[in-house]
């Protein structure tokens, strides 16, 4: 029975798409798809450079900057910088693929900034190690708690170097968050290098999360490993750039694309710009590790804010010289925090926000927008006026 539904399943898609073609409705691939990060900077009439830094464990890490905008050429020596850190499965590309006008990395640039796009261990960007290669299982042994303790150390570290500053603005999405809030408040040399910390959809619990994607906290950790295997979680694939060019280019299958792309994480089409589906399907998912979602999972299972449980005292022994996991504390967290949340985000619920504002003993501004969803943050339409601009005033404000 299910796989003559999927057998006619997957003759009405390819009927669609040959009817499509035959009646000209075939929509012009936006020409990003097929681009790397810096030349999709590039297109736009932005300077890019890429850069590279090794964390203390050996991970090579692709960092992404726009030293200025379009019309500020200014080379200016201690321009203020600002770094955007994506989420669980995204990369630098989150932040520059709208139109110029409405993606954040671009904005920031032309108010004057000095702009770095970091990418976590095991994306597009970051899949390269000093001795390890990415078809050994030790390389993708990892999770977001050594993101916020090798990765934003080593990747701050290189780019104050590289600037010539002593601090400098941080942007978190989503998991970005929790690694801010994860590192900041446990390394406390690396919080006195925060000037600002901008939550977006933060994310240090999910106990009230009514995603798709968070609700397998009862799956078994085997279960995951039997169909995700054991190493890397939904890297950037030929497949995803072939429905991005072949697939959600067809006009009556672009909303299903959208749909399919943010089934998990959930978005409001109203204010999605669904000319650029086929961007945001080419770039994302941009992969991390099965470890890491296996984190999550605990997260969401044990609900507490913690390190990885290795699944015995013994091994957590070995790890933390305790038989149970440290718990981080945001409270110890000092640096100035501003926080957006959206009421309709099924990822970073807004009942998991109530719980976390009390936490954070720096809190300069919080706003929750009422029909914001995960994603609005990074690509909805409006975000320019409804959170890019209030962003951009806190950081002139306490430049």
């Amino acid at each position: 029975m299910t796989m003559h539904f999927l057998e006619f399943l997957v003759c009405l898609v390819l009927g669609i798409l040959y009817s499509q073609r035959s009646r000209g409705t075939v929509s012009a691939v936006n020409p990003e798809v097929n681009m790397t990060v810096i030349q999709m900077i590039r297109y736009w009439g932005y300077p890019g450079e890429e850069h590279f830094v090794e964390t203390k464990d050996g991970y090579i890490l692709g960092l992404h900057r726009i030293p200025h905008g379009k019309k500020n050429h200014s080379e200016q020596v201690h321009k203020t910088v600002v770094y955007l850190q994506h989420g669980a499965v995204g990369d630098s590309s989150n932040w520059v693929s709208n139109l110029d006008n409405n993606s954040l990395g671009f904005i920031l640039a032309d108010a004057g900034f000095d702009v770095w796009l970091g990418n976590s261990r095991g994306n597009t960007w970051s899949r390269k190690h000093k001795t390890l290669s990415v078809s050994q299982h030790k390389f993708w042994a990892f999770s977001f708690d050594e993101m916020a303790k090798f990765d934003l150390p080593a990747s701050i570290d290189y780019v104050l170097n590289k600037t010539g500053q002593e601090q400098l603005y941080y942007v978190g999405h989503s998991q970005g968050t929790t690694i801010g809030f994860l590192g900041f408040s446990q390394i406390p040399e690396l919080a006195q290098k925060i000037k600002m910390f901008y939550a977006l959809a933060p994310l240090i619990s999910l106990d009230f999360s009514f995603s798709p994607a968070i609700k397998f906290s009862d799956v078994p950790d085997v279960a995951i490993e039997d169909i995700c295997g054991h190493n890397e979680f939904l890297p950037e694939s030929g497949v995803s750039k072939w429905l991005s060019t072949h697939f959600c280019s067809h006009a009556i299958l672009k909303e299903l694309c959208g749909n399919f792309l943010f089934l998990l994480l959930g978005f409001d089409e109203r204010n999605l710009n669904m000319s650029r589906v086929d961007v945001y399907v080419a770039h994302n998912p941009a992969g991390t590790s099965v470890q890491n979602v296996l984190h999550w999972k605990q997260l969401a299972k044990f609900h507490r804010f913690q390190a990885f449980d290795w699944g015995s005292s013994d091994k957590n022994y070995l790890h933390y010289h305790q038989p149970s996991p440290p718990k981080y504390n945001v409270k110890d967290m000092p640096v100035p925090t501003a926080l957006w949340n959206g009421a309709q985000d099924s990822v970073a619920d807004a009942g998991d926000v109530r719980t976390l504002l009390p936490q954070i003993t720096n809190l300069l501004y919080h706003k929750e927008i009422p029909d914001y969803n995960h994603m609005d943050f990074i690509w909805g339409l409006n975000a320019p006026w409804m959170v890019y601009d209030v962003m951009i005033t806190l950081m002139k404000k306490y430049q």
